[in-house]
């Protein structure tokens, strides 16, 4: 069918460079072609974005959102795209802008406890930063050392010290939004306490795009804990008795500030990615950290690791050895990937629950003869079951849907959401329905109808 245009590619890209002035607009090949795709899209959701816009300022956003209204264009968000959900990657014809050169951070104050930050920020950085003011940003996502305080604002991001001080929504304070309509808003403050008007804040928390483009964000900073952070690492049996003490150590008061979970599987992965030999333990293996011990945590800590059968339990307070345990947690990721197609899952659970989710993904695997790696955040619950199958097979085996379906269907059955921290996107839009109820369904798109109207905001994101 023809379809006769009302403006052309060139007039539209024309008035989308008069409005952004500090900024830079890209429409070469190259970079519309790295910055559209990922290997996460399928032929079904993949597009050529008409733009490639890195803004500077504000203004350069507001502009680019005037451009998308004027010509009905998707706007695509960025930040430094490491999206493992498909939130991120172009859509056909859009304007993809990113927010990755917006990269200051404005201001630490020590005094307040707070830092305020541009959403380019990369969270690792701005730990540091804080760090030499003798504070610390909380949050520690796994992509800590690559991903922007954006990012980890738009999907909500988690990570390891979470089952502490919270996800990034429990230490964010306010922030600046542009609208769909071009307004800039200001939301929150630098107070610890807010109690006025309904909380905007939260809203656009965990948004993913679809709301609005944060530019600038109010996070909390917190003193250096006093003590001696203790680390360590820990065997059991299987990952089913690992979780049963992991919850006791939970609600123990010790207070820990990471508790990771890794199967067997994994370990070996990590063996041969590193080097390390902590596959001869076989069974599955805890990382644990206090940030702030005392002798009386340290032997509450091993009370319970000896009453839960923890094997071979070594623990450390030497600085480099902590930051290696903690490498090897970070590495598990490109460990498990390494020359084969994977799918890395998100379910968190209520803690109680944890246990019960463990047996249930081992019986998934062994039902469908597929091998999966089980790891995470064991301390909140938060656990990642990765399915894996050989690189030459290009198609992703019905046994792999079936076995995510399972363990969505059971995560949900069990009180825990298919959605700890990695966000929605396209990967998992279309369980709205069934995790949150038809009426909180129709709700959700009630509220993204009055934010973006004419639906320009990360379209399919999110929501379906």
């Amino acid at each position: 069918m023809t379809v006769f245009k009302a403006f052309s590619d060139d007039q539209i890209l024309a008035f989308l460079k008069d409005q952004v002035k500090a900024g830079t607009v890209y429409t070469d090949d190259a970079t519309l072609q790295k910055q559209s795709f990922s290997s996460r899209l399928t032929d079904d959701d993949s597009g050529l974005a008409l733009a490639y816009i890195e803004a500077a300022n504000s203004d350069d956003v507001k502009g680019v959102l005037k451009a998308a209204r004027k010509y009905h264009i998707s706007v695509i968000p960025q930040d430094q795209f490491t999206t493992t959900v498909i939130g991120a990657d172009g859509v056909a014809g859009s304007f993809i802008l990113s927010t990755k050169k917006m990269n200051q951070i404005v201001e630490i104050s020590k005094a307040d406890s707070l830092a305020v930050v541009q959403p380019g920020v990369i969270n690792g950085d701005l730990d540091k930063a804080a760090r030499k003011e003798g504070m610390f940003y909380a949050p520690d996502p796994g992509s800590k050392p690559i991903s922007g305080i954006g990012g980890n604002a738009a999907t909500n991001a988690g990570g390891m010290s979470t089952v502490k001080y919270g996800a990034t929504k429990d230490n964010i304070l306010g922030m600046k939004v542009v609208l769909a309509d071009g307004r800039e808003i200001k939301l929150g403050g630098r107070t610890l306490k807010q109690a006025f008007g309904y909380n905007l804040t939260q809203l656009f928390v965990g948004s993913e795009g679809t709301l609005g483009i944060i530019t600038e964000i109010t996070v909390k900073l917190l003193p250096i804990p006093l003590g001696t952070p203790t680390m360590g690492i820990a065997f059991f049996d299987d990952m089913t008795k690992l979780a049963k003490g992991v919850a006791a150590i939970r609600i123990s008061g010790v207070y820990p500030t990471m508790l990771e979970a890794l199967d067997s599987a994994t370990i070996s992965a990590l063996d041969t990615y590193e080097g390390t030999n902590y596959g001869v333990n076989s069974g599955a293996m805890l990382i644990f950290k206090i940030d702030s011990s005392t002798p009386e945590t340290v032997k509450v800590l091993n009370d319970l690791l000896d009453k839960y059968e923890a094997k071979n339990v070594q623990v450390t307070t030497d600085a480099t050895e902590q930051a290696s345990l903690e490498k090897l947690r970070r590495d598990m990721l490109p460990a498990i990937f390494a020359g084969q197609n994977h799918i890395m899952e998100d379910m968190a659970m209520p803690l109680s629950k944890l246990a019960p989710m463990m047996d249930y993904i081992s019986e998934v695997g062994e039902k469908l003869n597929l091998k999966i790696y089980v790891a995470g955040h064991a301390g909140d619950g938060n656990v990642h079951p990765t399915i894996v199958w050989p690189k030459e097979e290009t198609e992703t085996p019905e046994a792999v849907v079936e076995a995510l379906q399972l363990m969505f269907h059971k995560t949900l059955e069990l009180g825990g959401t298919i959605s700890g921290e990695h966000a929605v996107g396209m990967l998992k839009n279309q369980w709205n329905n069934e995790e949150l109820g038809e009426d909180v369904d129709q709700i959700q798109h009630q509220i993204k109808a009055l934010f973006d109207p004419m639906g320009i905001l990360n379209p399919k994101r999110k929501i379906n």
